[in-house]
């Protein structure tokens, strides 16, 4: 180009970049959602389990026949967790309504204690004229005896973090519309729903463990992998049958029942955001 010319007028466009407690943030608003809340809320949730430290394990998409917010919202709520996943349901007591589970999550959190490690949950649900992205999260128990995420409940991996033992618990967090992530002990588990038509999206799940954790030897793919490939093949189906029932010309919407409180939550913050 001539003498003259203003590389900055035609430069590449910025993007905004965050990482936090290793996991990586982008945005392509011209203005986005600031992440003060949510990098605080992650940090609490994440940050014990050493997650800034963890290694991507593995990875795996699949696609899904069905609008994204229905895989969204089937996520959203455990009332379908005791009929359609078993194997989920023997190991995780949020199978059973939250109140009902009091005792099992009190004992859940003496443990934690226990083990010097401090978990608070996160209530910063909030709609985007307040210019923060929404974050959510909270911890559950696990079964009495049961130690992971996995086929019999047993230690898939090394422990991550601060833990020097397990104590019997998960925490869970939502970010912004479509994010979700699982800790437990010795793994973690994102879930990522991306949209793709009116009728499409895809699910990204990937699997994490600590950072110097070997295959073969610290931890074995398939046993650690195994519980979130066969909980998401049946989300999928489940979604993709949804998806079918919406398309019927005799569906009629249906009110929510009261155990799916974060889905009614959802779908009004949803409304309000496209409002």
């Amino acid at each position: 180009m001539p003498a003259g010319f203003d590389k900055a007028a035609h430069a590449l466009i910025p993007i905004r970049l965050e990482v936090i407690e290793g996991l990586v943030f982008i945005s392509f608003a011209e203005r986005p959602l600031a992440l003060e809340r949510a990098r605080k809320a992650i940090a609490q949730a994440c940050g014990p389990y050493g997650w800034a430290a963890a290694k991507v394990a593995h990875r795996q998409t699949w696609p899904i026949e069905a609008n994204w917010k229905l895989a969204v919202e089937n996520y959203l709520e455990c009332y379908h967790c005791t009929p359609a996943h078993p194997e989920y349901s023997k190991l995780h007591a949020l199978e059973q309504p939250l109140d009902q589970i009091a005792g099992l999550n009190a004992a859940m959190e003496a443990r934690s204690r226990a083990l010097g490690i401090d978990v608070p949950p996160a209530d910063c649900w909030v709609g985007s004229r307040t210019g923060e992205e929404a974050v959510f999260s909270f911890r559950y128990a696990l079964y009495d005896g049961v130690k992971t995420g996995s086929r019999d409940g047993k230690p898939v991996a090394p422990l991550m973090g601060k833990f020097t033992d397990y104590d019997g618990g998960v925490t869970s967090t939502h970010l912004g519309p479509a994010s979700f992530f699982i800790a437990y002990a010795d793994h973690g588990v994102l879930y990522r729903f991306m949209p793709r038509t009116a009728v499409s999206c895809r699910m990204e799940v990937v699997w994490l463990v600590e950072g110097g954790a070997r295959q073969g030897v610290d931890y074995d793919l398939e046993a650690l992998t195994w519980l979130w490939k066969v909980t998401s093949e049946a989300d999928k189906e489940i979604t993709e049958n949804n998806q079918k029932g919406v398309n019927s010309r005799f569906y009629r919407p249906g009110p929510y029942a009261p155990v799916e409180p974060n889905a009614i939550r959802y779908i009004r913050w949803y409304l309000d955001e496209i409002a």
